[in-house]
This record gives C-alpha cells, sequence and structure tokens, in this order.
C-alpha cells in the first residue's frame, strides 16, 4: 500500500520560513516525479512546486510564479522523501499543503498525501 505522508506544517510570522516534509512508503520505486499543492479558504487547490528525476537524478523542477525565488523542492533519495523548503513566507502561502507523486507522464499524479497546514500571520 502507498503512503504519502507529509509533516512541518504549522504557524509562522510573516516573512519566515518553514520546511515541509513528504515521506512515501510502498510502491515508491516506480514514481517519477513528486510535487506540492495547496489549497487556500474557499479556493481551488493549485500547483506549488514540482520535480522529477530518472535514475535517481533530478533534471527537471518546476514552480509556481507566486513561488519561483522563494520556495525550493528537493529531494532525498535515500529517505524516499520530497521537501520543500518555504522562505519569505507571506499571509496569501496559507493554506492545505499536499504532497502528490506519480509514477508515469509529468503531471498525471497518482497518489495524495493527507495534507498538512500552514498558516502564515501578517
Amino acid at each position: 500500500q502507498v503512503q504519502l505522508a507529509e509533516s512541518g506544517g504549522g504557524l509562522v510570522q510573516a516573512g519566515g520560513s518553514l520546511r515541509l516534509s513528504c515521506a512515501a512508503s510502498g510502491r515508491t520505486l516506480t514514481y517519477l516525479h513528486m510535487g506540492w499543492f495547496r489549497q487556500a479558504p474557499g479556493k481551488e487547490r493549485e500547483f506549488v512546486a514540482a520535480l522529477r528525476w530518472s535514475s535517481g537524478v533530478i533534471y527537471y523542477a518546476q514552480y509556481a510564479d507566486s513561488v519561483k525565488g522563494r520556495f525550493i523542492i528537493t529531494k532525498e533519495n535515500a529517505k524516499n522523501t520530497a521537501v520543500l523548503q518555504m522562505n519569505s513566507l507571506k499571509a496569501e502561502d496559507t493554506g492545505v499543503y499536499y504532497c502528490a507523486a506519480g509514477s508515469g507522464d509529468y503531471g498525471i499524479w497518482d497518489d495524495w498525501g493527507q495534507g498538512t497546514q500552514v498558516t502564515v500571520s501578517s
């Protein structure tokens, strides 16, 4: 059984930083890309960042315009963990952050985590 478990959410003041982790277990060897999405209250879920790899080497990373230059997505291969480092946080970054992973074409997400709350106070 595949499981994606997010951690690292919390409350932070504007301008601060948070580090989110997504630990994958189960059918993880077939994953080729992992990413982060978020959903603010009353809004639709939106893309935040993602990366794709081949033979353990990351060759592509993508960011939403709203987080470019502030967020960094990386992957810890040994731990099957995707990490989202969030810096210079803004109130508009508040929401539930979801981890996702896929094993096929980029942009197709097979598995999702339960989400972790990020609240940025202004």
